[in-house]
């Protein structure tokens, strides 16, 4: 008989795990996720949000078991997308999101990549010290080898795939594209994918934030399979709708909350400026080792670091929101996008203010969710209607509305160490602007 075993979760309560998740989950890969924070420093805002990337890859994985009961795929597809869905998160560096931008230019790819090597068994993010430890211990790879499944094409499951989101067929791919299953990637990553939907209602339940909640079982219920691609049949509008002002709120308030994003930049700062670093030193190390290991180094790393942990946090100098400046202006904040060129105003706002380096943090939000989350404005969801696609944006007047409106409440923030806030903010808007 089968082995099974039951898991407790805040969430969905009780999940039954059988034997491939069970196997996934004694690898070293898997149970570092146990150290990770879902929400980064999140909690020193909303204190509450102390859960773990382990608990949101389990959840995960039980949605993509319902969503493959609600579309009765057959077994072998069911395999396939729950160790996608359990798996999809363990090439996440310390904090989750939080050093994504800064690790993913000085490694040359971010945590999804990461991800694909490290299941196909190319990259490994537990140290060989830490791995001859416990000799017994099987890699990603071989677990899944040893349930009949090809860790490729896992790893293809999990990166968002161009093809998989595309409205109309490539041309050289002709009858051979028309015919994958692309709703297997869709479930695994698109705008409507398991990874979302178990985010939204982890982060709102651990936050205390009313904004995540979304009907999910209707939802679930609602999809459909049309050509190939994951649908929506048109009964379930109303629950898609509900998933993306959720989404939107969701960002507004709890992710880019702007001491959640000062708490961030300083700890991603700290990593940024430590000389000599070997980034995949960082990568594989899990939340309390990065804190550790940056009050060992002394100086500007040490100094940061604590006031993290005792939440003397920097303070907003300048905030420049959409409705106060011209376009000219905006487009004047694209720049940013260059790490150089925002390290130069940093530092010339610290000579300006006569401020000690690294005193002074630049917050570009727009730049990071290009590579932390790709999906924010996207809706191109297909919804079905009588045997007809429509994309929800045509569908639903709130789905134009959302692909418009600003993530963040600003678009560019200047925060500063605290004694030197008052002298930046007289010269950030000049030295930020140009003006």
């Amino acid at each position: 008989m089968a082995e099974f075993k039951t898991i407790h979760d805040s969430v969905y309560g009780t999940m039954k795990i059988g034997p491939l998740v069970l196997d996934l989950m004694e690898t070293l890969e898997m149970q570092r996720l146990s150290g990770i924070k879902q929400l980064g420093l999140t909690y020193l805002v909303f204190p509450g949000a102390n859960h773990t990337r382990l608990e949101h890859s389990l959840g995960a994985t039980h949605l993509a078991k319902k969503i493959s009961d609600a579309l009765s795929l057959d077994d072998s597809d069911k395999d396939l997308i729950v160790s996608a869905a359990l798996l999809h998160d363990v090439g996440h560096a310390p904090f989750s999101h939080t050093l994504e931008s800064t690790l993913e230019k000085a490694i040359g790819m971010d945590h999804v990549d990461l991800t694909k090597k490290i299941v196909t068994g190319e990259e490994d993010n537990v140290s060989e010290e830490e791995r001859k430890a416990f000799p017994q211990a099987k890699r990603i790879h071989e677990v899944l080898e040893k349930h009949d499944l090809d860790p490729k094409e896992i790893s293809d499951l999990i990166a968002t795939s161009e093809m998989s989101q595309t409205t109309t067929l490539y041309q050289d791919k002709g009858q051979k594209f028309f015919n994958e299953k692309r709703y297997l990637t869709q479930i695994i990553n698109s705008p409507i994918d398991i990874d979302q939907i178990d985010y939204l209602l982890r982060d709102a339940y651990y936050t205390g934030v009313a904004h995540g909640i979304i009907d999910v079982d209707r939802l679930i219920q609602t999809f459909a399979i049309h050509h190939n691609d994951l649908v929506v049949d048109r009964k379930g509008l109303s629950a898609l709708e509900g998933m993306f002002v959720a989404r939107a709120l969701m960002f507004s308030s709890v992710y880019l909350h702007k001491t959640v994003r000062i708490a961030e930049l300083m700890l991603a700062r700290a990593v940024e400026n430590w000389e000599g670093l070997d980034p995949l030193f960082v990568q594989r190390m899990v939340d309390s080792e990065l804190m550790s290991a940056l009050i060992a180094q002394g100086g500007f790393q040490r100094d940061v670091t604590l006031k993290i942990k005792y939440r003397k946090l920097f303070k907003k100098a300048y905030v420049g929101r959409r409705t106060e400046l011209d376009e000219d202006r905006i487009e004047r904040l694209h720049r940013f996008e260059d790490p150089k060129e925002r390290k130069k105003v940093e530092v010339d706002l610290c000579r300006k203010a006569n401020a000690p380096d690294g005193s002074v943090i630049l917050d570009y939000p727009l730049a990071e969710l290009k590579i932390t989350e790709p999906r924010i404005s996207t809706t191109n969801i297909r919804i079905l209607d009588n045997g007809k696609i429509q994309f929800f944006k045509s569908a639903s007047p709130l789905g134009r509305a959302l692909e418009s409106r600003d993530v963040a409440d600003w678009l560019v923030m200047v925060a500063a160490d605290r004694p030197y806030v008052e002298k930046v903010s007289r010269v950030a808007e000049n030295q930020v602007l140009g003006t």
